[in-house]
């Protein structure tokens, strides 16, 4: 597969002339803005770019980018978007989905296309209920959570996106959330990480599950209630401009994360981690990390390249090609044949 050859462009390139129907104070306005300004600063062209997305609210994203894209069925984007890769390995590949269509209807299709790690970014906006069908509960809402579905609380234990796509051996895991600043970035490491790139995306469902994520995205206290993780740098959360006041340790006893007091200062001595995202060990804890007695685990969760399966594909035809001529003929009249001999003694092969 040959290297993306960038060109420059702006966020005016990417934008298209349909009108953006999501309602007024959806997070999904938020991540269209961030995908649009972070692709010119990639170089990204938006004649090799394509975007395909299932069903959801999320889903009219490829109406939005001014680019080749495909609206495709519920739950069926990744089968949809490994056929594009395979077919054109070239193109830079964006799958956009929600919690519902991607981890209900279309968990089994999300499985495979991580598993076998084909070469995309894929977007999971979770705002932890089905807002296109009109706010029933999905598989990522919070026990208690009371619904047209569930009208007297949900019961059900939710989901976890990134835990779900590291047990499907994703090589990728990414967290950001629809207004944070952070979110480019996440974005950026996910479109140099050559497989699949799966990011989860909290977003505010502004009509059936206002404001669900304010426990850690709000912006007053922030830094108390998000860990934003940096390859190579400490585990350090709480006001950068006090010098941090807590990290992330691990108790080599009960051989699980805890929370020290720390400081930019003696965070070695405090026992802080460092963090490494090919750890893959770490990156589970992370992800299943509790909030409330541990901040939000965000950016970069875990980040270990392995050979994608489209080069799989293009080695295994080159090796079954070799010193062979296509000749649909001679395909055709090999093997088993038979001639029928009909009541005229006309001979038919």
């Amino acid at each position: 597969m040959n290297e993306m050859t960038k060109i420059e462009t702006t966020l005016k390139d990417w934008e298209t002339d349909q009108e953006v129907r999501w309602c007024p104070g959806c997070g999904d306005y938020a991540i269209l803005k961030a995908v649009q300004r972070t692709l010119p600063q990639l170089g990204a062209n938006p004649s090799n770019t394509c975007f395909i997305s299932g069903i959801g609210c999320s889903s009219r994203f490829p109406y939005y980018m001014e680019t080749y894209g495909f609206h495709t069925i519920h739950g069926r984007a990744p089968a949809i978007a490994t056929g594009v890769k395979l077919a054109n390995p070239d193109l830079d590949v964006w799958l956009v989905t929600g919690d519902g269509d991607g981890l209900s209807i279309g968990g089994n299709h999300m499985l495979h296309v991580l598993r076998r790690n084909v070469n995309m970014q894929i977007m999971l906006f979770n705002n932890e209920i089905y807002g296109l069908t009109k706010g029933q509960a999905s598989p990522t809402s919070r026990v208690g959570t009371r619904s047209p579905s569930t009208p007297i609380g949900s019961y059900d234990r939710p989901a976890n996106p990134c835990a779900f796509a590291l047990g499907a051996g994703a090589r990728f895991i990414g967290r950001g959330f629809d207004v944070s600043k952070n979110l480019p970035d996440v974005l950026k490491a996910a479109h140099a990480h050559q497989g699949a790139a799966f990011i989860e995306i909290f977003q505010n469902c502004i009509v059936y599950n206002k404001d669900v994520f304010d426990d850690f995205a709000a912006p007053k206290g922030a830094g108390d209630r998000q860990l934003w993780l940096e390859h190579g740098k400490p585990m350090l959360f709480g006001d950068p401009k006090t010098g941090f006041e807590k990290g992330i340790a691990l108790d080599r006893d009960a051989l699980e994360l805890k929370v020290v007091d720390a400081t930019e200062e003696n965070w070695e001595e405090a026992g802080v981690l460092v963090h490494d995202a090919t750890n893959r060990s770490v990156a589970h804890m992370l992800i299943e990390m509790p909030f409330g007695p541990f901040p939000m685990a965000l950016g970069v969760l875990y980040d270990d390249p392995r050979p994608t399966f489209e080069a799989a594909v293009a080695d295994e035809r080159a090796r079954a090609t070799v010193g062979k001529q296509a000749n649909l003929a001679k395909l055709l009249g090999s093997g088993q044949t038979w001639t029928v001999d009909d009541k005229e003694g006309h001979t038919t092969d």
